[in-house]
């Protein structure tokens, strides 16, 4: 890989966003590379938690605007399109997913961090829907996300200003799970994934999915979807083995079968 780097430990795939020279803002190959990626991890089994992070101090500074290109050009349908494409990759990636963000997380590269399911940042991490201030509209799910994460009027106050926060701040307004100190955030989001290792992983992949579908759903086809979730739940050895090892008193070991 030319932009990012993948690397594999015991059921953890990290991603990281490789261009510290551009503060990881994303180019063309870099879209084209967490696209095969992504789909990598998607379809591995021993694949069990996906983190995502960027290299030299910065998460990801957002789209590379100055970058030249191969492909479709900026800004066209057909870009836009397969940006779009990545993005939803993300999200429905049937694992975990944990975004270590150090230093900026701006414009796409916020936008990716709040796709994933838990994120986990440095005590001196900044956030930014930076896109007012570059003439641009929310693009990487963000429309989607922001107000699900925090409201529609604290959504419109980030997009509409487009000013940086403070991982403080975003902690505070529940766009982060747990603001740590820029020393231990390795030591955090490893534990916190390793832990993701050892869940059950029908049970978390199918649970994930209940919850991002839960607002757009009603109460009634909540509980039907549970109930057929939880009915493939019963059929796993996996849930036998919770079982088994609730009664025995030892630690459960699961397959993902």
């Amino acid at each position: 890989m030319e932009t990012i780097e993948v690397s594999r430990s015991e059921g953890v795939v990290t991603i990281t966003f490789n261009r510290p020279e551009k503060k990881n803002a994303v180019n063309s190959v870099m879209w084209d590379e967490l696209r095969v990626a992504f789909r990598e991890v998607y379809d591995t089994e021993a694949d069990r938690v996906l983190v995502l992070t960027g290299a030299g101090g910065a998460f990801c500074s957002g789209a590379d605007l100055t970058a030249e290109r191969e492909g479709p050009a900026v800004g066209t349908l057909a870009s836009m399109r397969h940006v779009a494409d990545v993005i939803l990759m993300l999200h429905r990636m049937p694992k975990p997913t944990i975004a270590k963000v150090d230093g900026v997380a701006a414009g796409v590269g916020c936008n990716m961090a709040l796709g994933c399911d838990l994120i986990v940042a440095g005590e001196t991490a900044r956030f930014s829907e930076i896109f007012a201030k570059r003439g641009l509209s929310l693009d990487g799910g963000g429309s989607w996300i922001l107000p699900r994460l925090i409201g529609l009027h604290k959504a419109k106050e980030l997009a509409f200003f487009a000013d940086v926060i403070s991982a403080q701040e975003a902690e505070r307004i529940g766009i982060v799970n747990h603001v740590v100190p820029d020393a231990d955030l390795d030591k955090f989001v490893d534990e916190w994934a390793a832990r993701l290792t050892q869940m059950p992983p029908i049970a978390i992949s199918m649970t994930k999915t209940l919850l991002n579908n839960s607002l757009m759903v009603s109460m009634d086809q909540a509980l039907e979807d549970e109930s057929r979730t939880q009915t493939v739940n019963f059929g796993t050895k996996d849930t036998a083995e919770a079982m088994r090892a609730f009664v025995t008193k030892t630690t459960p070991t699961y397959e993902g079968r």
